[in-house]
């Protein structure tokens, strides 16, 4: 729910940011707001990438993590006040500020980090603990039962400063997310219906094959703007197959299963492939 004094996150975010945290509101439920009229329905191709083009442009905290900013201007600026105004907590980019956030969501997380992690600043959550390290890594959710890192391309709540002293990120906690990539998970989507007739303009198997192949490495070797080199690429497959009717269940199964291999969840994929689909209205 909003904070009783409505002027109250927005001067708590400005001085954070003055400490040099990127921040951004959050609506209820822990989540960004939603996109600005400029970027509905993926217009803009999805979350922007700080690595390739630099924080989010738009006048509105629209884009996640990468929405997150120090700039007072911005923060206080007429487009962002409304948010702040409806702000139900502050979030942060620990990445933004050199530091990984170890999120242990109940005790046994708890206990299994005070068995293994090197002991560092510690701040209560409201199920557990985040458990934060000097340095960035790439965030990952779920690297164990009730574990999550949060640290490039990633927004967590702010919670306060915490306790102890910050440690600098083990290799330990590195090495989480480095684990072998579990099975995609099934998910149910729509596969577009055969166009006029049923014909198919492609001259052989072999094209749809070759489209397909790239599409996996593409998203393979994406080393960062997972999200984005995601909707692309699905994008750029419905643009050449998705009217023909040639795409099959099997072929959808492939492309998420690369996604899912670089960290997109199932519901991740679902969406850039609905989005996608929507755009190119197939």
């Amino acid at each position: 729910m909003p904070y009783p004094d409505p002027a109250a996150p927005l001067f708590a975010a400005l001085g954070l940011a003055g400490t040099g945290v990127p921040v951004l509101p959050l609506r209820a439920g822990k989540v960004p707001f939603g996109n600005c009229p400029a970027c509905a329905r993926n217009a803009c191709g999805g979350r922007a990438s700080m690595k390739t083009h630099g924080p989010c442009s738009c006048p509105h905290p629209c884009h996640g993590w990468a929405a997150a900013t120090t700039d007072p201007a911005v923060i206080g600026s007429p487009a962002w006040r409304p948010a702040w105004r409806a702000a139900a907590a502050i979030a942060y980019h620990p990445g933004g500020a050199g530091l990984t956030v170890v999120d242990l969501d109940h005790a046994d997380a708890i206990t299994w980090a005070r068995a293994h992690l090197p002991v560092t600043r510690t701040v209560r959550t409201t199920r557990g603990e985040h458990w934060l390290y000097r340095g960035t890594m790439q965030s990952a959710n779920g690297v164990r039962n009730g574990v999550d890192i949060k640290s490039t391309m990633a927004y967590a709540r702010w919670l306060g400063p915490g306790t102890g002293t910050l440690t600098a990120l083990p290799d330990t906690v590195r090495g989480l997310a480095e684990r072998k990539p579990s099975a995609a998970r099934p998910v149910s989507v729509a596969v577009p219906a055969a166009g006029a007739g049923g014909c198919c303009p492609h001259r052989s198997p072999a094209y749809l094959e070759r489209g397909i192949t790239m599409a996996e490495q593409t998203i393979t070797a994406a080393p960062s703007a997972v999200h984005t080199t995601v909707y692309r690429t699905f994008l750029a497959v419905l643009s050449a197959h998705g009217r023909c009717g040639c795409l099959t269940d099997h072929h959808v199964t492939r492309l998420f299963t690369a996604a899912q291999s670089k960290g997109e969840s199932a519901r991740h994929c679902a969406d850039a492939w609905a989005n996608a689909r929507a755009r190119l209205g197939v």
